[in-house]
Formats: C-alpha cells, sequence, structure tokens
C-alpha cells in the first residue's frame, strides 16, 4: 500500500556500486526513465553514510530520494550493513579494522571470516545505530511524500564455507538449551510449520527440551537452523529499532540453494522456504521473506516462497530476456506484489528490451491486477522446449494455453530450444477475459458443460490508459482462426479483451 492505495512494483534494482556516487547516478536517471519503471531497488551502504562511528552523512540517500521524486519513481532501499551476500563487506573501516571489539565469525579449522559474528553485541548496536539513524532520518525527510516505500534489511544473508559459527561465545550458545521463545513458537503452529521443517523436527521425535542437537539432533541441518535463528534475532533487533523511528514496510532477502548443496555450501541460514519458520519466529517485524531468483527452475522457487501466508515479492532476478516472461508469471500466477531485475541500469536498449515491454503492458493493467488480486481471478504462465502448454481453471472455463511455436506456424518451431514465452490472464466477469503477453495461444472450454462448446464472441486489440480501456482492432478471420483461438504472436507484445459465448 501507497499512500493509502495498492500499489503493485514494477521495479528494478541497481547494481551493488551504481548509488554510490552522484555524477554516476547522473547519467543513468534520464535512462531509468525511459524503462516503464515504477520503482528503483537501491542500497544504502553502512560504510558511506558512518563513515567515522557515530557521523551520519545523508547526502547520498538524500539525493536518490530528490531524483527519485523528480523521475516519479518510488524507491526500495536495500541496507547493505552487517551483511552483503553473506560478507561484511559494507561495514565501516572503523569496524572492520576492529576485531576485538567487533568480532568475526570462527570456521572449524579456528580461522576468521569476513563475516560479522551475530553472537556479539557490539556488532549488533553498531548496526543498530546505523539503521536507526538512516530510518529516523527519512522520517524526517521523506514521511510525507513516502517516495521510500519499504526497506530490506540487510542482504542475503548466509554462512559460509562452514555451516555455523564456531567462535567462542556462538560454541557457547549451541551447547545451551534451545531457546524457549523459538520452542514454544514451533510448538504452537506445529501443524501449520512448513513441510519440510515440519518433517526435520518429527526425525527427531519432536522434542521440545535439550540443547540444539539433542531437539534437532546432530547435522549439518541443526547447524543451519541454529544459525537461521541467531541471526533472524539479531535482524530483529535492527529491524525494530528502524521501524520505531519510522514503521514502513521491511523484509529479507534469500541466496538460494544449487540443487545438491549442504548448508554452508551455499550461504545457509538465511531466509529461506525451508527454514522459513525459524525465521518468522525470531524476526516478527519482518513482514516477509523474498527470493533472488538467478536459477532456471524459477516456477518452483515461486511457488516455494509463496506459501504458509508469505507474499511474493521478488527484488532480484537474473537480468536477461526471459526475465519479462517470469514478470507475468510471478505477478499472474502467485499474486506477485512486484518484480526486479538485478543492474536494471545495464538494459542495452530501453526501447526494445522485453522487459521494457513487459513493464508497459503491466504498467496499464495495474489497476485490473490489483483490483483482481487475491480472488482467483488471475493466472499467469512461461512456456519454453521443456514446457509447452498448460491448462488451467479460470472463471467458468478451462482455459488451454500453449506456446504459440505448437501452431507450427513460424519456422522456429522446428528449433530444439524454444524462446520462453508467457503472459497473464484476467477474468473481469462471466465469459471475459483480458489476454496479455507474447508468444501464446488460447483456447476455451466450459467448466460446466452440459453439451455446450465455447465460442469466441470478439477479441479486440487494445490499450488502456488511465485504467480506460482504449479498443483498437477488432481481431477476427485470420486473427483469431476464424474464432477458433486467440493469439499472440513471439516478440509481439499485446493486450487483448476477450468476450466467450455458448453453442450447442
Amino acid at each position: 500500500m501507497v499512500h493509502d492505495q495498492p500499489f503493485l512494483i514494477l521495479g528494478g534494482e541497481l547494481g551493488n556500486s551504481s548509488a554510490s556516487d552522484l555524477k554516476y547516478m547522473a547519467d543513468i536517471w534520464p535512462k531509468i526513465s525511459q524503462m516503464n519503471l515504477n520503482t528503483l531497488l537501491a542500497p544504502v551502504y553502512w560504510e558511506l553514510i558512518e563513515p567515522k562511528e557515530g557521523a551520519f552523512d545523508f547526502s547520498l540517500v538524500d539525493s536518490l530520494i530528490t531524483e527519485a521524486r523528480k523521475n516519479n519513481i518510488k524507491l526500495v532501499f536495500l541496507w547493505f550493513g552487517s551483511w552483503k551476500n553473506s560478507m561484511s563487506c559494507y561495514a565501516p573501516a572503523w569496524v572492520k579494522t576492529n576485531q576485538a571489539r567487533f568480532p568475526r565469525v570462527k570456521l572449524k579449522t579456528g580461522a576468521s571470516a569476513e563475516i560479522m559474528s551475530p553472537f556479539y553485541n557490539e556488532n549488533l548496536q553498531a548496526d543498530v545505530k546505523a539503521y536507526r539513524s538512516l530510518m529516523r532520518h527519512l522520517a524526517v525527510f521523506d514521511k510525507k511524500e513516502n517516495t521510500v516505500i519499504m526497506m530490506q534489511v540487510e542482504n542475503e544473508i548466509g554462512m559460509i564455507p562452514d555451516a555455523r559459527d564456531y567462535s567462542a561465545l556462538a560454541t557457547e550458545e549451541f551447547k545451551k538449551p534451545v531457546p524457549g521463545e523459538l520452542m514454544n513458537y514451533l510448538t504452537k503452529n506445529k501443524e501449520t510449520l512448513i513441510p519440510e521443517f515440519y518433517a526435520f523436527w518429527k526425525a527427531n521425535g519432536f522434542k521440545t527440551s535439550g540443547n540444539w542437537e539433542e531437539v534437532f539432533g546432530k547435522s549439518l541441518a541443526t547447524d543451519e537452523v541454529f544459525m537461521a535463528w541467531y541471526y533472524a534475532r539479531y535482524v530483529e533487533q535492527v529491524t525494530a529499532a528502524g521501524k520505531s523511528e519510522y514503521s514502513i514496510p521491511a523484509y529479507v532477502n534469500g541466496a538460494l540453494i544449487r540443487k545438491g548443496y549442504q548448508p554452508g555450501q551455499y550461504p545457509s541460514a538465511g531466509p529461506l522456504p525451508h527454514i522459513m519458520d525459524i525465521w518468522r519466529a525470531g524476526a516478527p517485524s519482518i513482514d516477509f521473506l523474498s527470493p533472488d531468483i538467478y536459477f532456471p527452475d524459477f516456477e518452483e522457487w515461486c511457488g516455494k516462497y509463496h506459501q504458509s501466508g508469505n507474499p511474493l515479492f521478488i527484488p532480484e532476478a537474473k537480468r536477461e530476456p526471459e526475465a519479462a516472461m517470469k514478470a507475468f508469471y510471478a505477478i499472474g500466477a502467485h499474486d506477485g506484489m512486484g518484480f526486479s531485475p538485478f543492474s536494471i541500469e545495464q538494459t542495452a536498449d530501453v526501447k526494445n528490451d522485453p522487459i521494457i515491454k513487459v513493464y508497459d503492458i503491466l504498467s496499464q493493467l495495474s489497476p485490473v491486477i490489483l483490483e483482481n488480486q487475491g480472488q482467483g481471478k488471475i493466472t499467469g504462465f512461461i512456456f519454453d522446449h521443456t514446457k509447452k502448454e498448460t491448462n488451467l481453471e479460470l472463471g467458468d472455463y478451462i482455459l488451454h494455453v500453449k506456446h504459440v511455436f505448437t501452431l507450427n506456424y513460424s519456422p522456429k518451431a522446428q528449433d530444439s530450444i524454444w524462446q520462453m514465452t508467457g503472459g497473464i490472464i484476467i477474468c473481469t466477469g462471466e465469459g471475459k477475459y483480458i489476454v496479455a503477453g507474447s508468444g501464446i495461444v488460447v483456447t476455451f472450454e466450459p467448466l460446466q458443460k452440459n453439451g455446450s462448446i465455447a465460442g469466441i464472441l470478439s477479441v479486440d486489440q487494445g490499450t488502456f490508459k488511465n485504467g480506460i480501456w482504449k479498443q483498437g482492432r477488432r481481431l477476427n478471420g485470420d486473427e483469431d482462426h476464424q474464432g477458433r483461438h486467440v493469439r499472440i504472436f513471439e516478440n509481439n507484445f499485446e493486450i487483448q479483451k476477450v468476450e466467450l459465448y455458448r453453442y450447442y
């Protein structure tokens, strides 16, 4: 909700270093203004806002907000504080160089890692102070305009290359009983826990008392759960301090797991689906958990994060042509709050890149999407050579949706690798649909047949302007295969209004 109205985030995330220089950003803003974005995700760097302890400089922050307002763009700030991609590379020099005061994680070998340990109060309090100061400043500088609509607290937290911290204090905590706060949460919510975690706890007999290995067993998975709890508690205190100054939504993002990898081989203990319950118990001030999706199994990861009441927001996705189709899928199939390719300023062709064209369509459709989200009236899909079709129930009809290459109209249909296509369909009334996307073909079948056949009464091409439909061509004859299907060819990006009828 932005200014008390639902808001669909059509975003792009800046590269890690782009927002650190005003002159560099001055060249980026004109490009951003042409990209159909309504939101920019931008880092805020602890090392630059507090270069000396207690001395804060918010000039970069203020410049981002001011320029965003000029370009009619909202911001999501990414707090690069204690951790960024597991490491503590954005901690200020006065933190990095004083390891006696600000201890690091210790690996099993005894070596230090460039990761601030979440077990030491000096680390926590330094981060809390900086983040609280940032949020206090935003409350003064931006509360009325609400340019900054959300905060990401830290970035891709996780332990690597070991599954847990072996520092003295961490080892001491590992031997202590599992905190009662966590056990109470797990016991209270036992029947609604994420299935993977439920099975993990069950395997050790659903024990409710003892130290970490007594309750959960001796394993890397237990090490990960242990670390997840203490990471979450750290983030909770940072987030709660910030919200006490200025309460806007806050989330954490997770670096995902490569198939076959074990805790420690990936950034373990971060806000990942199988330990979602640990994060919810430990960090109640965090509003939701989000995935940074760079892996090909996009649909699977969307489903893992859109469960158990966790809404889907994708703050980072691989910047590639396929990202455009994935935006359709996330928003259509999962009621996604928004989508954001990484390093958006590196987009070469701001007029013809697929994500720009898809964002144009989604921007036009935003009022309709927001009106119908969460009611089972929207669906989304993506296709390629591995998945060429799907059947979906929407309204009173079954929708048979396919990759347009299945028509064999294009010579590309003979290729072994098909380009990704996709779209979004919204049911706006009985037998009425908005079909939008690229490279798709749709046929319809009554859900309750009663001897009837679905016919296409009309297909109209058009656009929305300020939520008002502007009709273009009436598509018939060759354009809808004489009333047999609705289609949009590959590399075309269209919105079509479809009305059905039944005949016997």
